[in-house]
């Protein structure tokens, strides 16, 4: 084998390296873009902010200043600024895929972001995150029947 055919294959075995690696980049982006997946850590972590009427308002408050614009204000993913974005928002009001996630996998969430969205783990303190959180799966609780549905039950007139 002469030195140009040498080099030749070696040029050719580079090119291809070269393509591969560039298609395993454009599906591990693929990946990580529709894949949004916390750490069996993160998972695991236990939301120490309950759910009360003060943590319900802060989160509200905190929604309202840092994403309400891309979430919208019902949670639907539907903001003013959505369709300004590479990657539609999260829809809050799915409830079956909000049940799926557990406090501590939207509190990473929050804290890490991804693009578009930012971290907000220097922006906000760990209790207003979590007050999101808290606040954020009120979009897809299921809303209580209103007392005049409930049937009424007539009771036996008493002897």
């Amino acid at each position: 084998m002469s030195a140009k055919e040498c080099s030749k294959g070696l040029r050719r075995l580079g090119l291809i390296a070269l393509f591969a690696t560039i298609a395993a980049a454009g599906i591990l982006t693929a990946y990580a873009a529709t894949h949004w997946s916390a750490t069996a850590r993160a998972r695991k972590l236990k939301n120490p902010v309950p759910p009360s009427t003060d943590a319900l308002a802060a989160g509200l408050q905190t929604y309202t200043d840092h994403c309400r614009s891309c979430h919208g204000i019902g949670g639907d993913g539907k903001g003013e600024k959505a369709s300004e974005l590479s990657v539609a928002p999260g829809d809050f009001t799915d409830a079956r895929k909000m049940r799926g996630l557990s406090d501590g996998e939207l509190f990473w969430q929050i804290t890490r972001g991804r693009l578009p969205m930012p971290s907000f783990a220097g922006k906000l303190t760990e209790e207003k995150r979590w007050q999101v959180v808290d606040y954020i799966r009120t979009f897809s609780e299921k809303p209580a029947e209103p007392p005049s549905a409930q049937p009424v039950r007539e009771e036996a007139p008493q002897p």
